[in-house]
């Protein structure tokens, strides 16, 4: 468009701001609040355990000078959901074509396993945040992946195939648990199967 003081103006570009400066933690911690709120679930972000070695006290203020990581983490988040336990980890990644397994540590791969042997429910949240994509992959099939592929990541195309992409809401901004009543469905259906 040419202005009469001969300054041409370039039409606007529409950009998407509908995610921007939200991470995939507090979008999780939002959700959560939201079932808390509701009497839906009961699941909390885990502190990391650290051990405080020096504090500095002023006028009724402690403000921790030093600190160390006691023990590695296990996973971000747990609590408890129709009387099942659980735990699950979230991480995002710029990739645009796979998660690298770099991102989970073997302890918290570990800890995964143990929660699923115990009766528990785990599993992974995983956003491709190039993408605004955000999946649930279910502990059983990160280990089936884990133990078939000498992969060093999980490409996007196996999180679309396993994995179920949790849309973004309003309230809750992640409804997860949606899918986590799919799961309790199936596993339902399979213990009556069973009982025949």
């Amino acid at each position: 468009m040419n202005y009469p003081t001969g300054i041409k103006k370039k039409p606007t570009q529409i950009i998407n701001y509908s995610n921007r400066g939200m991470t995939l933690e507090d979008d999780i911690n939002q959700t959560n609040s939201y079932y808390r709120d509701n009497d839906i679930a009961y699941i909390y972000k885990k502190p990391t355990p650290i051990k405080v070695t020096k504090v500095s006290f002023n006028n009724r203020n402690a403000t921790i000078k030093e600190a160390f990581y006691e023990k590695p983490s296990t996973t971000d988040y747990n609590g408890i959901y129709k009387s099942y336990y659980i735990d699950f980890e979230a991480k995002e990644t710029k990739n645009k074509t796979s998660f690298p397994l770099a991102n989970i540590h073997k302890h918290q791969l570990t800890h995964l396993k143990n929660i699923i042997r115990h009766g528990g429910i785990g599993f992974i949240i995983v956003r491709f945040t190039l993408l605004n994509e955000t999946y649930l992959l279910r502990t059983e099939d990160l280990f089936s992946f884990t133990e078939k592929n000498k992969r060093k990541s999980i490409p996007l195309t196996f999180f679309k195939e396993k994995g179920y992409q949790i849309k973004e809401n309003y309230r809750p901004r992640l409804n997860y648990l949606k899918i986590i009543d799919i799961f309790l469905e199936v596993d339902k259906n399979v213990k009556k199967e069973k009982n025949k």
